[in-house]
Protein backbone atom coordinates (compact mmCIF):
# COMPACT_ATOMS: atom_id res chain seq x y z
CA UNK A 1 0.00 0.00 0.00
CA UNK A 2 1.84 3.57 -1.33
CA UNK A 3 1.61 5.91 1.48
CA UNK A 4 0.55 9.72 0.24
CA UNK A 5 0.79 11.66 3.41
CA UNK A 6 2.61 11.73 6.48
CA UNK A 7 2.40 13.85 9.51
CA UNK A 8 5.45 13.69 11.98
CA UNK A 9 4.41 14.95 15.77
CA UNK A 10 2.83 17.84 14.50
CA UNK A 11 1.94 20.25 17.89
CA UNK A 12 0.76 23.35 17.59
CA UNK A 13 0.25 25.74 20.84
CA UNK A 14 -2.16 29.15 20.78
CA UNK A 15 -0.45 30.76 23.87
CA UNK A 16 -1.21 28.58 27.02
CA UNK A 17 -3.43 26.79 24.63
CA UNK A 18 -2.63 23.69 23.43
CA UNK A 19 -4.46 22.64 20.03
CA UNK A 20 -2.02 20.01 18.85
CA UNK A 21 0.42 17.70 20.66
CA UNK A 22 2.73 15.42 18.75
CA UNK A 23 0.19 13.81 16.31
CA UNK A 24 1.45 11.65 13.61
CA UNK A 25 -0.97 10.07 10.92
CA UNK A 26 -0.62 8.21 7.78
CA UNK A 27 -2.78 8.44 4.47
CA UNK A 28 -2.90 6.13 1.94
CA UNK A 29 -3.54 6.01 -1.63
CA UNK A 30 -6.81 5.28 -2.82
CA UNK A 31 -7.93 5.15 1.13
CA UNK A 32 -10.96 6.50 3.14
CA UNK A 33 -9.08 7.87 6.51
CA UNK A 34 -12.06 9.53 8.94
CA UNK A 35 -10.68 12.15 11.38
CA UNK A 36 -12.99 12.40 14.63
CA UNK A 37 -12.76 13.80 17.97
CA UNK A 38 -15.27 16.51 19.91
CA UNK A 39 -15.26 20.29 19.84
CA UNK A 40 -11.46 21.31 20.58
CA UNK A 41 -10.03 18.05 19.86
CA UNK A 42 -7.74 19.86 17.15
CA UNK A 43 -8.94 18.70 14.40
CA UNK A 44 -9.61 21.74 12.46
CA UNK A 45 -6.13 23.10 13.85
CA UNK A 46 -4.71 19.72 12.50
CA UNK A 47 -5.86 20.11 8.82
CA UNK A 48 -4.88 23.85 8.40
CA UNK A 49 -1.65 22.90 9.15
CA UNK A 50 -1.36 20.67 6.40
CA UNK A 51 -3.09 23.17 3.71
CA UNK A 52 -1.08 25.97 5.25
CA UNK A 53 -3.02 28.17 7.09
CA UNK A 54 -1.44 27.09 10.59
CA UNK A 55 2.33 27.10 11.03
CA UNK A 56 3.27 24.10 13.38
CA UNK A 57 5.73 24.51 16.69
CA UNK A 58 7.02 21.62 15.40
CA UNK A 59 7.01 18.55 13.20
CA UNK A 60 6.85 18.26 9.17
CA UNK A 61 4.60 17.07 6.88
CA UNK A 62 5.20 14.67 3.57
CA UNK A 63 3.31 14.35 0.35
CA UNK A 64 3.94 12.50 -2.00
CA UNK A 65 4.87 13.82 -5.21
CA UNK A 66 3.58 12.27 -9.20
CA UNK A 67 5.90 9.60 -8.91
CA UNK A 68 4.39 8.32 -5.65
CA UNK A 69 7.81 9.25 -3.59
CA UNK A 70 7.08 11.14 -0.21
CA UNK A 71 8.71 14.85 -0.68
CA UNK A 72 9.03 17.39 2.32
CA UNK A 73 6.02 19.82 2.33
CA UNK A 74 7.30 23.27 2.71
CA UNK A 75 4.82 24.75 5.75
CA UNK A 76 2.81 27.41 5.97
CA UNK A 77 1.99 28.26 2.69
CA UNK A 78 -1.16 27.28 0.85
CA UNK A 79 -0.23 27.58 -2.38
CA UNK A 80 2.60 25.15 -1.57
CA UNK A 81 0.05 22.57 -0.71
CA UNK A 82 -2.22 23.09 -3.01
CA UNK A 83 0.38 22.66 -5.75
CA UNK A 84 1.98 19.31 -4.01
CA UNK A 85 -2.23 17.92 -4.65
CA UNK A 86 -3.72 19.02 -1.10
CA UNK A 87 -6.97 20.60 -1.68
CA UNK A 88 -9.29 21.35 1.12
CA UNK A 89 -13.66 21.47 1.50
CA UNK A 90 -14.46 23.13 4.18
CA UNK A 91 -17.88 23.31 5.90
CA UNK A 92 -19.47 26.11 4.79
CA UNK A 93 -19.46 26.82 0.84
CA UNK A 94 -16.90 29.65 -0.20
CA UNK A 95 -18.52 30.02 -3.33
CA UNK A 96 -19.34 33.28 -5.14
CA UNK A 97 -23.34 32.78 -5.57
CA UNK A 98 -23.80 35.71 -8.78
CA UNK A 99 -21.13 33.67 -11.23
CA UNK A 100 -21.75 30.33 -12.89
CA UNK A 101 -20.66 27.00 -11.57
CA UNK A 102 -17.85 26.85 -13.89
CA UNK A 103 -16.63 30.18 -13.22
CA UNK A 104 -16.49 28.89 -9.61
CA UNK A 105 -14.47 26.08 -10.27
CA UNK A 106 -11.66 28.15 -12.35
CA UNK A 107 -11.99 31.28 -10.43
CA UNK A 108 -8.14 31.73 -9.26
CA UNK A 109 -6.54 28.32 -10.83
CA UNK A 110 -6.20 30.47 -14.26
CA UNK A 111 -4.94 33.91 -14.60
CA UNK A 112 -7.97 36.25 -15.90
CA UNK A 113 -6.91 37.49 -19.51
CA UNK A 114 -6.31 33.60 -19.86
CA UNK A 115 -9.70 32.47 -18.94
CA UNK A 116 -11.56 34.44 -21.28
CA UNK A 117 -9.08 33.53 -23.86
CA UNK A 118 -9.69 29.51 -23.06
CA UNK A 119 -12.87 29.21 -21.30
CA UNK A 120 -13.88 26.32 -24.02
CA UNK A 121 -10.69 24.47 -23.16
CA UNK A 122 -11.65 25.04 -19.08
CA UNK A 123 -15.25 23.44 -19.58
CA UNK A 124 -13.40 20.62 -21.79
CA UNK A 125 -11.63 19.76 -18.16
CA UNK A 126 -14.17 20.10 -16.43
CA UNK A 127 -16.53 18.28 -18.78
CA UNK A 128 -13.85 15.32 -18.49
CA UNK A 129 -13.60 15.82 -14.18
CA UNK A 130 -16.90 15.40 -13.87
CA UNK A 131 -17.08 12.31 -16.37
CA UNK A 132 -14.35 10.29 -14.17
CA UNK A 133 -15.76 11.33 -10.80
CA UNK A 134 -19.69 11.49 -11.44
CA UNK A 135 -20.15 14.58 -9.80
CA UNK A 136 -22.58 16.66 -12.20
CA UNK A 137 -23.15 19.94 -11.96
CA UNK A 138 -25.34 22.62 -13.75
CA UNK A 139 -21.65 24.27 -15.23
CA UNK A 140 -23.59 27.78 -16.40
CA UNK A 141 -25.75 28.32 -14.10
CA UNK A 142 -25.16 30.97 -11.52
CA UNK A 143 -24.36 28.84 -8.10
CA UNK A 144 -26.94 30.92 -6.08
CA UNK A 145 -29.40 29.22 -8.14
CA UNK A 146 -28.05 26.07 -7.06
CA UNK A 147 -29.37 23.10 -4.52
CA UNK A 148 -27.36 22.88 -1.59
CA UNK A 149 -25.98 19.29 -3.05
CA UNK A 150 -24.89 21.19 -6.29
CA UNK A 151 -22.99 23.17 -4.39
CA UNK A 152 -21.27 21.03 -2.65
CA UNK A 153 -20.32 19.35 -5.79
CA UNK A 154 -19.30 22.30 -6.97
CA UNK A 155 -17.01 23.06 -4.21
CA UNK A 156 -14.92 19.16 -4.56
CA UNK A 157 -14.96 19.89 -8.46
CA UNK A 158 -12.99 22.84 -7.80
CA UNK A 159 -10.19 21.02 -5.90
CA UNK A 160 -10.21 18.46 -8.24
CA UNK A 161 -9.77 21.37 -11.08
CA UNK A 162 -6.44 21.94 -9.03
CA UNK A 163 -5.42 18.46 -9.67
CA UNK A 164 -5.83 17.83 -5.87
CA UNK A 165 -4.49 14.22 -5.00
CA UNK A 166 -5.66 14.13 -1.72
CA UNK A 167 -8.71 15.89 -0.37
CA UNK A 168 -9.76 16.65 2.99
CA UNK A 169 -13.94 16.99 2.99
CA UNK A 170 -14.71 18.65 6.51
CA UNK A 171 -18.51 17.73 7.84
CA UNK A 172 -19.27 17.30 4.06
CA UNK A 173 -22.79 15.88 4.50
CA UNK A 174 -24.30 18.58 7.44
CA UNK A 175 -26.65 20.01 5.19
CA UNK A 176 -27.40 17.36 2.64
CA UNK A 177 -30.38 14.80 2.17
CA UNK A 178 -29.63 11.14 2.79
CA UNK A 179 -29.96 10.46 -0.87
CA UNK A 180 -27.60 13.29 -1.44
CA UNK A 181 -25.35 11.97 1.18
CA UNK A 182 -24.83 8.65 -0.54
CA UNK A 183 -24.54 9.73 -4.19
CA UNK A 184 -21.62 11.60 -2.77
CA UNK A 185 -20.27 8.51 -0.79
CA UNK A 186 -20.77 6.54 -4.13
CA UNK A 187 -18.76 9.21 -6.36
CA UNK A 188 -16.22 9.42 -3.68
CA UNK A 189 -15.46 5.55 -4.14
CA UNK A 190 -15.41 6.20 -7.58
CA UNK A 191 -12.29 8.21 -6.91
CA UNK A 192 -10.66 6.63 -4.24
CA UNK A 193 -10.85 3.85 -6.86
CA UNK A 194 -8.82 5.84 -9.22
CA UNK A 195 -6.26 6.82 -6.44
CA UNK A 196 -7.39 9.58 -4.97
CA UNK A 197 -7.03 9.79 -1.28
CA UNK A 198 -9.87 11.52 1.13
CA UNK A 199 -9.77 12.56 4.94
CA UNK A 200 -13.31 12.74 5.92
CA UNK A 201 -14.12 14.92 9.09
CA UNK A 202 -17.76 13.81 10.78
CA UNK A 203 -19.60 14.18 13.47
CA UNK A 204 -21.99 11.58 11.75
CA UNK A 205 -21.03 8.16 12.99
CA UNK A 206 -23.38 5.64 11.28
CA UNK A 207 -21.67 7.55 7.76
CA UNK A 208 -18.14 7.37 9.31
CA UNK A 209 -18.97 3.76 9.92
CA UNK A 210 -20.55 3.12 6.17
CA UNK A 211 -17.81 5.16 4.61
CA UNK A 212 -14.39 4.79 5.80
CA UNK A 213 -11.52 2.74 5.30
CA UNK A 214 -10.04 3.51 9.09
CA UNK A 215 -10.43 5.60 11.65
CA UNK A 216 -8.41 7.77 13.44
CA UNK A 217 -9.60 9.70 16.95
CA UNK A 218 -8.38 12.93 18.47
CA UNK A 219 -9.05 14.03 21.75
CA UNK A 220 -7.40 17.07 23.76
CA UNK A 221 -5.01 17.41 20.73
CA UNK A 222 -3.62 13.87 21.09
CA UNK A 223 -4.16 11.31 19.18
CA UNK A 224 -5.24 8.48 20.86
CA UNK A 225 -6.55 5.66 19.03
CA UNK A 226 -6.63 4.38 15.53
CA UNK A 227 -8.29 1.18 14.24
CA UNK A 228 -9.61 -0.24 10.65
CA UNK A 229 -13.56 0.60 10.45
CA UNK A 230 -14.18 -3.06 10.01
CA UNK A 231 -13.19 -3.36 13.26
CA UNK A 232 -14.84 -0.29 15.10
CA UNK A 233 -18.90 0.68 16.27
CA UNK A 234 -20.18 3.06 17.49
CA UNK A 235 -19.78 2.90 21.40
CA UNK A 236 -16.01 2.33 20.86
CA UNK A 237 -15.02 5.29 18.87
CA UNK A 238 -17.63 7.31 21.05
CA UNK A 239 -15.53 6.02 23.99
CA UNK A 240 -12.13 7.07 22.49
CA UNK A 241 -13.89 10.70 21.57
CA UNK A 242 -15.05 11.34 24.81
CA UNK A 243 -12.71 9.08 26.99
CA UNK A 244 -16.11 7.17 28.82
CA UNK A 245 -18.99 5.93 27.40
CA UNK A 246 -21.90 7.98 27.21
CA UNK A 247 -25.44 7.80 28.29
CA UNK A 248 -28.02 6.55 25.81
CA UNK A 249 -30.83 8.63 25.41
CA UNK A 250 -34.44 7.20 26.05
CA UNK A 251 -37.83 8.08 27.21
CA UNK A 252 -40.81 6.39 27.09
CA UNK A 253 -43.86 7.41 24.66
CA UNK A 254 -46.03 9.47 26.34
CA UNK A 255 -49.62 10.51 25.05
CA UNK A 256 -50.35 14.17 23.97
CA UNK A 257 -51.51 16.75 25.96
CA UNK A 258 -53.50 19.87 25.19
CA UNK A 259 -52.14 22.50 22.38
CA UNK A 260 -49.38 24.24 23.17
CA UNK A 261 -48.90 25.95 19.82
CA UNK A 262 -51.09 26.75 17.26
CA UNK A 263 -50.31 28.30 13.45
CA UNK A 264 -53.40 28.61 11.40
CA UNK A 265 -52.47 29.99 7.56
CA UNK A 266 -49.34 31.98 8.64
CA UNK A 267 -47.66 33.55 6.09
CA UNK A 268 -44.17 35.31 5.56
CA UNK A 269 -42.62 37.03 2.90
CA UNK A 270 -39.13 37.11 4.04
CA UNK A 271 -35.86 38.64 2.69
CA UNK A 272 -35.16 35.64 1.19
CA UNK A 273 -35.90 31.99 0.90
CA UNK A 274 -34.93 30.80 4.26
CA UNK A 275 -37.20 33.33 6.04
CA UNK A 276 -40.44 32.67 4.07
CA UNK A 277 -43.14 30.54 5.19
CA UNK A 278 -46.23 29.78 2.92
CA UNK A 279 -49.21 29.26 4.62
CA UNK A 280 -48.27 27.37 7.75
CA UNK A 281 -50.60 25.27 9.86
CA UNK A 282 -48.83 23.74 12.71
CA UNK A 283 -49.81 22.40 16.41
CA UNK A 284 -47.77 21.17 18.79
CA UNK A 285 -49.01 19.39 22.44
CA UNK A 286 -47.64 19.28 25.78
CA UNK A 287 -45.68 15.90 26.24
CA UNK A 288 -44.35 16.22 22.75
CA UNK A 289 -41.29 16.99 20.62
CA UNK A 290 -41.99 18.04 17.20
CA UNK A 291 -39.16 17.53 14.77
CA UNK A 292 -39.04 19.98 11.76
CA UNK A 293 -36.67 18.21 9.09
CA UNK A 294 -35.08 19.96 6.48
CA UNK A 295 -32.13 21.37 3.85
CA UNK A 296 -30.99 24.42 5.22
CA UNK A 297 -32.42 27.18 3.71
CA UNK A 298 -36.13 26.37 3.34
CA UNK A 299 -38.03 28.12 5.73
CA UNK A 300 -36.66 27.31 9.11
CA UNK A 301 -35.51 30.52 9.52
CA UNK A 302 -39.02 31.89 9.08
CA UNK A 303 -40.70 29.28 11.07
CA UNK A 304 -38.34 30.34 13.79
CA UNK A 305 -38.88 33.56 13.73
CA UNK A 306 -42.76 34.00 14.02
CA UNK A 307 -42.38 30.95 17.18
CA UNK A 308 -39.60 33.00 18.79
CA UNK A 309 -41.58 36.78 18.29
CA UNK A 310 -38.92 38.28 16.09
CA UNK A 311 -41.24 37.99 12.91
CA UNK A 312 -44.94 39.33 13.12
CA UNK A 313 -46.60 37.38 9.93
CA UNK A 314 -48.08 39.20 7.05
CA UNK A 315 -51.37 36.72 7.63
CA UNK A 316 -52.88 33.98 10.27
CA UNK A 317 -52.61 33.27 13.82
CA UNK A 318 -50.76 32.20 16.42
CA UNK A 319 -51.97 30.63 20.28
CA UNK A 320 -49.76 29.80 22.98
CA UNK A 321 -51.49 27.58 25.44
CA UNK A 322 -54.38 28.12 24.01
CA UNK A 323 -54.80 32.29 23.98
CA UNK A 324 -53.92 34.05 21.00
CA UNK A 325 -50.90 36.56 20.39
CA UNK A 326 -52.25 39.33 18.46
CA UNK A 327 -49.11 41.31 18.40
CA UNK A 328 -45.97 39.13 18.35
CA UNK A 329 -42.98 40.33 19.65
CA UNK A 330 -40.06 38.36 21.86
CA UNK A 331 -41.16 40.05 24.76
CA UNK A 332 -45.06 38.64 24.32
CA UNK A 333 -43.68 35.44 23.69
CA UNK A 334 -41.82 35.17 26.46
CA UNK A 335 -44.05 36.35 28.84
CA UNK A 336 -46.64 33.67 26.83
CA UNK A 337 -44.70 30.98 28.39
CA UNK A 338 -41.88 30.17 25.22
CA UNK A 339 -38.51 29.23 25.88
CA UNK A 340 -35.97 30.16 23.16
CA UNK A 341 -32.55 27.95 21.87
CA UNK A 342 -31.77 30.21 18.89
CA UNK A 343 -29.99 28.94 15.91
CA UNK A 344 -26.94 31.42 16.37
CA UNK A 345 -25.81 31.40 19.98
CA UNK A 346 -23.02 33.86 19.64
CA UNK A 347 -25.49 36.91 17.94
CA UNK A 348 -28.87 35.94 18.61
CA UNK A 349 -28.40 34.29 22.34
CA UNK A 350 -26.53 36.29 24.32
CA UNK A 351 -25.29 39.88 24.89
CA UNK A 352 -21.24 38.92 24.61
CA UNK A 353 -20.27 42.53 26.41
CA UNK A 354 -22.77 41.35 28.95
CA UNK A 355 -21.51 38.92 32.42
CA UNK A 356 -22.95 35.78 32.45
CA UNK A 357 -24.95 36.25 35.42
CA UNK A 358 -26.42 39.42 33.69
CA UNK A 359 -27.13 37.10 30.65
CA UNK A 360 -28.31 34.56 32.78
CA UNK A 361 -31.62 37.09 33.12
CA UNK A 362 -31.63 38.50 30.17
CA UNK A 363 -34.99 37.42 29.83
CA UNK A 364 -36.84 38.25 33.24
CA UNK A 365 -35.54 41.58 34.11
CA UNK A 366 -39.24 42.37 35.83
CA UNK A 367 -38.69 39.88 38.42
CA UNK A 368 -38.99 40.48 41.37
CA UNK A 369 -35.94 38.38 42.67
CA UNK A 370 -34.01 40.02 40.17
CA UNK A 371 -34.34 43.94 40.50
CA UNK A 372 -36.50 46.21 43.12
CA UNK A 373 -37.69 49.46 42.12
CA UNK A 374 -36.12 49.48 38.96
CA UNK A 375 -32.21 48.47 40.27
CA UNK A 376 -30.72 45.23 39.79
CA UNK A 377 -30.56 42.97 42.80
CA UNK A 378 -26.58 42.13 42.25
CA UNK A 379 -26.61 39.48 44.97
CA UNK A 380 -29.50 37.45 44.38
CA UNK A 381 -28.36 37.56 40.42
CA UNK A 382 -24.97 36.52 41.10
CA UNK A 383 -26.14 33.87 43.20
CA UNK A 384 -29.20 32.93 40.81
CA UNK A 385 -25.68 32.72 38.22
CA UNK A 386 -23.38 30.27 40.24
CA UNK A 387 -26.32 27.99 40.68
CA UNK A 388 -27.39 27.15 37.51
CA UNK A 389 -23.49 27.60 36.29
CA UNK A 390 -23.00 24.48 38.53
CA UNK A 391 -25.92 22.50 37.98
CA UNK A 392 -25.45 23.30 33.86
CA UNK A 393 -21.49 22.70 34.01
CA UNK A 394 -20.88 25.94 32.26
CA UNK A 395 -17.57 26.52 32.53
CA UNK A 396 -15.42 29.75 32.07
CA UNK A 397 -13.64 32.62 33.45
CA UNK A 398 -16.25 33.20 36.22
CA UNK A 399 -20.09 34.46 36.11
CA UNK A 400 -19.07 38.14 36.33
CA UNK A 401 -16.94 37.87 33.04
CA UNK A 402 -17.93 38.69 30.08
CA UNK A 403 -20.40 36.03 28.22
CA UNK A 404 -18.37 36.49 24.85
CA UNK A 405 -15.07 34.76 26.82
CA UNK A 406 -16.99 31.02 26.80
CA UNK A 407 -16.58 28.87 23.70
CA UNK A 408 -20.02 27.81 22.27
CA UNK A 409 -20.31 24.84 23.95
CA UNK A 410 -20.42 26.82 27.25
CA UNK A 411 -22.68 29.55 25.67
CA UNK A 412 -24.96 26.67 24.69
CA UNK A 413 -24.85 25.80 28.41
CA UNK A 414 -25.87 29.25 29.36
CA UNK A 415 -28.89 29.14 27.13
CA UNK A 416 -29.98 25.83 27.85
CA UNK A 417 -29.90 27.15 31.90
CA UNK A 418 -31.73 30.83 31.41
CA UNK A 419 -34.26 28.71 29.76
CA UNK A 420 -35.16 25.47 31.49
CA UNK A 421 -34.80 27.33 34.76
CA UNK A 422 -37.99 29.10 33.86
CA UNK A 423 -40.02 25.91 32.83
CA UNK A 424 -41.17 26.96 29.92
CA UNK A 425 -44.61 25.50 28.50
CA UNK A 426 -43.10 25.75 25.09
CA UNK A 427 -39.30 25.68 23.90
CA UNK A 428 -38.40 26.56 20.44
CA UNK A 429 -35.06 24.67 19.63
CA UNK A 430 -33.14 25.79 16.76
CA UNK A 431 -30.53 23.56 15.13
CA UNK A 432 -29.67 23.09 19.20
CA UNK A 433 -26.24 20.76 18.83
CA UNK A 434 -24.81 22.32 16.01
CA UNK A 435 -21.50 22.94 16.77
CA UNK A 436 -21.51 20.58 20.01
CA UNK A 437 -19.51 17.31 21.14
CA UNK A 438 -20.96 14.36 21.31
CA UNK A 439 -21.07 15.17 25.06
CA UNK A 440 -22.54 18.45 24.67
CA UNK A 441 -25.26 17.22 22.18
CA UNK A 442 -26.03 14.22 24.58
CA UNK A 443 -27.25 16.76 27.48
CA UNK A 444 -29.08 19.08 25.22
CA UNK A 445 -31.30 15.44 24.27
CA UNK A 446 -31.33 14.56 27.40
CA UNK A 447 -33.02 17.95 28.81
CA UNK A 448 -35.30 17.97 25.90
CA UNK A 449 -36.75 15.28 26.95
CA UNK A 450 -37.18 16.21 30.55
CA UNK A 451 -39.26 19.22 29.29
CA UNK A 452 -41.53 16.99 27.51
CA UNK A 453 -41.94 14.55 30.15
CA UNK A 454 -42.35 17.91 31.99
CA UNK A 455 -45.11 18.57 30.03
CA UNK A 456 -43.68 21.14 27.80
CA UNK A 457 -44.21 20.61 24.25
CA UNK A 458 -41.07 21.31 21.91
CA UNK A 459 -40.36 22.39 18.30
CA UNK A 460 -37.09 20.62 17.38
CA UNK A 461 -35.79 22.41 14.46
CA UNK A 462 -32.42 20.34 13.02
CA UNK A 463 -30.59 20.14 9.84
CA UNK A 464 -29.51 16.67 11.35
CA UNK A 465 -31.97 13.93 10.53
CA UNK A 466 -30.10 11.77 13.06
CA UNK A 467 -31.14 14.17 15.74
CA UNK A 468 -34.62 14.41 14.40
CA UNK A 469 -35.17 10.47 14.43
CA UNK A 470 -33.51 10.27 18.02
CA UNK A 471 -35.78 12.50 19.55
CA UNK A 472 -39.45 13.54 17.90
CA UNK A 473 -42.48 12.19 18.45
CA UNK A 474 -43.65 13.15 15.33
CA UNK A 475 -41.56 14.51 12.17
CA UNK A 476 -43.01 17.36 9.95
CA UNK A 477 -40.81 18.42 6.91
CA UNK A 478 -40.42 21.64 5.64
CA UNK A 479 -39.71 22.55 2.22
CA UNK A 480 -39.74 26.14 0.32
CA UNK A 481 -41.81 27.44 3.21
CA UNK A 482 -44.21 24.69 3.47
CA UNK A 483 -44.84 21.90 6.01
CA UNK A 484 -45.70 18.56 5.04
CA UNK A 485 -46.10 15.73 7.57
CA UNK A 486 -43.86 13.15 7.38
CA UNK A 487 -46.07 9.71 7.02
CA UNK A 488 -43.50 7.27 8.78
CA UNK A 489 -40.46 7.66 10.51
CA UNK A 490 -38.12 6.27 7.42
CA UNK A 491 -35.43 8.09 6.71
CA UNK A 492 -35.21 7.33 2.85
CA UNK A 493 -38.67 8.39 2.69
CA UNK A 494 -38.03 11.77 4.89
CA UNK A 495 -35.18 12.44 2.75
CA UNK A 496 -37.03 11.82 -0.39
CA UNK A 497 -39.54 14.56 0.97
CA UNK A 498 -36.87 16.96 2.33
CA UNK A 499 -35.24 17.00 -1.27
CA UNK A 500 -39.18 17.80 -2.94
CA UNK A 501 -39.35 14.37 -4.59
CA UNK A 502 -42.71 12.13 -3.89
CA UNK A 503 -41.58 10.03 -0.64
Amino acid sequence: MTTVLKLNGLSKHFGPVIANDDVSLTLNKGEVLALLGENGAGKTTLMNMLFGHYLPDSGSIEVADEAGVLQPLPLGHPQVALAAGVGMVHQHFTLAENISALDNITLGAEPLFALRRNRRVAQRKVEEIIAQSGLTAPLDTPVGRLSVGERQRVEILKALYRQARILVLDEPTAVLTPQEADTLFENIRMMTAEGLSVIFISHKLREVLAFSDRIAVLRHGRKVGEMATSEADEKSIARLMVGADTPELASAAMAPGEPVLALSGVSVTGRSKRDTLSDVDLTVHAHEILGIAGVSGNGQSGLANVISGLTRPEQGLIKVNGAEIGAPSPSAMVQAGVGRIPEDRHHEGIVGAMSVAENMIIERLDDADVQSRGLLRREAIAENAERLAQAYDVRGPGVEAPARLLSGGNIQKLILARVFDRSPNLILANQPTRGLDMGAAAEVGRRLLEARERGAGVVLISEDLDEILGLADRIVVIRDGELHEAPSRDREQIGLMMAGEPA
